[in-house]
């Protein structure tokens, strides 16, 4: 019998389609009946027929007929094929995002059969602290363990293969602590709790049951803890995968930020009344106004590198999460195991201590543009970007949170990869910190989207002083997304709630949705 999970107001349903001649309206109902069976006030609904809803597939986000049949227009579920050498880093945002589920290629489990073959001829570290990893981070970390060993280097058996990626399809994860690995002889402390919940220990956490004992949110989904055969221990414990998951997320949000600040820069510079010349070829041949202030000026130059960044940065981590990092290493063509250095985090390390320090430049550089929004010696706009100043004090406060933020990354790009302790009774003499750096790498990030969240806002009202003239189109288009959620600033008002919804926009990448037209200024 086919099931098909369907997202309904952040909750996730499993949905069993007993008749093939069922439609997707017929899905869509169920879904809605099985989402207020679940809430005590029926979730808001007075009854399934009342409730207006479309369905749109996960892949591709297409829109679905409602009366279309399920059976035409869906697959039993969507999944990511694993193979262990194809994984993107936006693949595994999504599966951590619970967009799609898991199976192995045929390919990837013929290779795991061999690897297996040669362990069967051949024959405790759950110390982490810290806050758990969000469901989000520990889907992307399971799965990215899923695909390492799906390349067969692991001597994992099938068998216990295809349990974990149940668990995983059921979206059972255990308890990982975010701290703990010093990221050489991979990620110990996080992985061997990832371990843990699998073999029926410790804490789990799935839609259906919240935080309870592993076994009984195994139990819960029809899943019997693993029982781990020769060698399956290090098999799920030894790689990079805490780095390199976290690495993924660090990655794709910096993409995404920095597409968006190079709009909010040129929303600016229109503000400003900065000249576009300086980005021409022949910049200063035709134009008498070449001396704005570099934060405008020197855009293309600064947002240029960060990009690059991100992409040299991208490369490394998509080349190590199709990588296998186990150690030792099991070779079926040649019937033997290697122990080698692959789970060392080194490269991961640097390239995430790198990122921080590349995409920082986003936030330096945009504090630098909301202090010449609103001073208005530099801007021609009244202080702080509201009238009556004094009385209030309108962006004055929101310009001092962005220079904090700028000055906390300051610290958060001194690179953890420069440090190294020997653990291991000096047989770990040499440990790449990895886990410190992608950590910090989206504490950098995150702090980069709410500094130009403030330069978004800071910007927008300063159109207001500037009206009835008018930007482009598109970044008109930009000015309405931000007044859709945020409105004017008459008077002063508690601005937290304001910087919350523009920081919102820029993580669901509004501001550059759609965007294909939009005159990059890079």
């Amino acid at each position: 019998m086919p099931r098909y999970t369907v997202h309904v107001r952040g909750e996730w349903l499993a949905v069993p389609c007993l008749s093939s001649t069922n439609t997707i309206e017929w899905l869509g109902k169920e879904a809605v009946r099985r989402y207020m069976k679940n809430k005590p006030d029926n979730g808001g609904f007075a009854s399934v027929e009342e409730v207006k809803f479309y369905i749109r597939r996960c892949k591709g986000l297409g829109l679905l007929d409602l009366d279309d049949i399920v059976g035409d227009a869906l697959e039993d579920n969507e999944f990511v094929e694993v193979d262990g050498n194809s994984l993107t880093t936006e693949d595994l945002v999504n599966l951590g995002k619970g967009l799609y589920k898991i199976k192995l290629t045929p390919e990837a489990e013929a290779k795991v059969k061999k690897s297996r073959e040669v362990i069967e001829r051949i024959v405790k570290e759950q110390t982490g602290v810290g806050k758990p990893l969000t469901p989000e981070r520990t889907r992307m970390l399971l799965a990215l363990r899923i695909n390492v060993l799906a390349k067969g280097y692991s001597g994992i058996s099938l068998e216990t293969l295809k349990q974990v990626i149940e668990v995983f399809n059921a979206s059972c994860l255990p308890y990982i602590p975010e701290k703990g690995t010093v990221g050489a002889s991979g990620d110990l402390a996080p992985l061997s709790h990832l371990a843990l919940g699998l073999i029926g220990e410790g804490k789990m956490w799935s839609p259906k049951s919240g935080w309870a004992d592993a076994k009984y949110v195994l139990e819960a989904h029809g899943l019997k803890p693993i029982t781990l055969k020769p060698k399956e221990g290090l098999a799920l414990i030894n790689g990079t995968q805490m780095i390199t998951s976290l690495g993924c997320e660090a990655v794709e949000r910096a993409g995404a930020i920095a597409r968006q600040a190079d709009i909010i820069a040129a929303l600016t510079l229109e503000v400003l009344k900065g000249t576009t010349r300086a980005f021409d070829t022949e910049s200063h041949r035709f134009c008498d106004r070449v001396q704005d202030a570099y934060t405008m000026r020197c855009c293309p130059q600064v947002h240029g590198i960060v990009n690059d960044t991100i992409a040299f940065v991208k490369d490394i981590i998509t080349t190590e999460i199709n990588s296998a990092t186990d150690n030792p290493m099991v070779f079926a063509e040649r019937e033997e195991t290697i122990s080698g250095g692959n789970f060392h985090g080194e490269y991961p390390a640097k390239a995430l201590d790198y990122l921080a320090i590349g995409v920082h430049e986003l936030a330096a550089i945009s504090e630098r543009r909301i202090e010449r929004l609103c001073n208005p010696s530099l801007s021609e706009l009244p202080a702080f970007l509201v009238t009556e100043g004094g009385l209030n004090s309108g962006f004055m406060i929101a310009h001092c949170t962005a220079a904090a933020l700028v000055s906390e990354n300051k610290a958060l790009c001194h690179p953890s990869s420069v440090d190294s302790l020997s653990t291991s009774a000096a047989t770990e003499d040499h440990v790449s910190m990895g886990g410190w750096a992608a950590r910090k790498a989206l504490r950098v990030i995150e702090h980069v989207e709410q500094v130009l969240a403030i330069e978004l806002l800071a910007a927008c009202q300063g159109i207001e002083f500037l009206r009835p003239l008018r930007t482009t189109t598109p970044l008109e288009k930009v000015y309405d997304l931000v007044r859709s959620v945020v409105r004017p600033w008459i008077k002063d008002r508690f601005m937290a709630p304001d910087i919350e919804a523009a920081h919102r926009l820029l993580v669901e990448q509004k501001a550059s949705a759609g965007f294909w037209l939009v005159h990059r200024i890079v």
